[in-house]
């Protein structure tokens, strides 16, 4: 019988639901099977699976599907995962459809293959900078005050709150993505998402100055007399600039991070042996 009169093997309608079940799919799974010769592929096929099995009714059809979808790919979770997860729903529900109705496939391989790893890398850095570098803090710096008094709520409150924000930034890009499809790759270039990346990067310089502000504690014990007057140096700072002194220590940290690189272990040693050597001076 031919294949585009065997309605059996038709291609069923692929739904955002179904979208929201594949990204969850890979959102949980994601680094369970991570290996050095796929990297995070298994998490995509994983949950991709029931939308490849709605899609392809034919066997060999399906192993080729399965076989795409499991070639090396590594990217972040959300943003990456998410934009990249629509994306292949929409066009393996193109490629599903070429194939049923026995048209010129269009949608090769290559394509699908080239595609996603042209994706991959650059959506990695927005949502390495964006959600490990920014939101997870604002989330911490929330919670600090909580935790400092004793409370439960500092240490569950970032966990619980970055993970459902991941969870629904990955939905919200998966289904924008597959209703896009292959201009999808417009959706990080348009006006919501750059307000949304430069308002997340503001206020995550913010609390990072707050953070500093409240929590970096540096202090100068020095005192000396001139003619007979006493003058205490921390009391004079502070008179003038209010918090120079933990602000001094985050701009020399931030400097050491720019020029040598984010080597954390060599700025907490050289950070201790001046804060010691200045305490020892009787300065700090």
């Amino acid at each position: 019988m031919d294949k585009a009169k065997n309605t059996s093997l038709a291609p069923e309608e692929l739904t955002k639901k179904d979208v929201t079940k594949a990204y969850l799919r890979w959102h949980f799974a994601n680094e369970i099977p991570h290996s050095f010769e796929r990297y995070l592929a298994p998490s995509l096929l994983y949950g991709m699976m029931p939308i490849l099995k709605k899609l392809y009714k034919d066997d060999e059809a399906l192993k080729a599907a399965y076989k795409r979808q499991l070639l090396f790919f590594n990217t972040q979770l959300s943003w990456g995962g998410g934009v990249i997860t629509g994306l292949m729903a929409s066009m393996e529900q193109q490629r599903a459809q070429e194939e049923y109705e026995n048209e010129e496939i269009l949608m090769q391989d290559d394509l699908m293959y080239n595609t996603k790893a042209g994706l991959m890398g650059a959506l990695a850095g927005i949502g390495d900078a964006i959600d490990s570098g920014t939101v997870q803090y604002i989330f911490i710096a929330i919670a600090v005050p909580w935790a400092q008094q004793g409370s439960p709520l500092g240490a569950i409150f970032p966990f619980i709150c970055f993970a459902l924000y991941q969870a629904i930034l990955g939905v919200f890009f998966a289904r924008s993505a597959f209703s896009m499809g292959r201009n999808a790759t417009g959706l990080m270039q348009s006006t919501g998402v750059q307000t949304a990346i430069e308002t997340l990067s503001v206020l995550g310089l913010f609390m990072m100055g707050v953070l500093a502000g409240n929590y970096v504690k540096v202090s100068s014990v020095l005192k000396f007399s001139i003619s007979g007057r006493k003058f205490v140096l921390q009391e004079i700072l502070d008179q003038i600039v209010p918090g120079i002194l933990p602000l001094a220590v985050v701009i020399g940290v931030y400097w050491f991070y720019n020029k040598k690189g984010l080597k954390v272990t060599q700025a907490l040693l050289w950070l201790t042996g001046i804060l010691i050597v200045l305490a020892a001076l009787r300065i700090l």
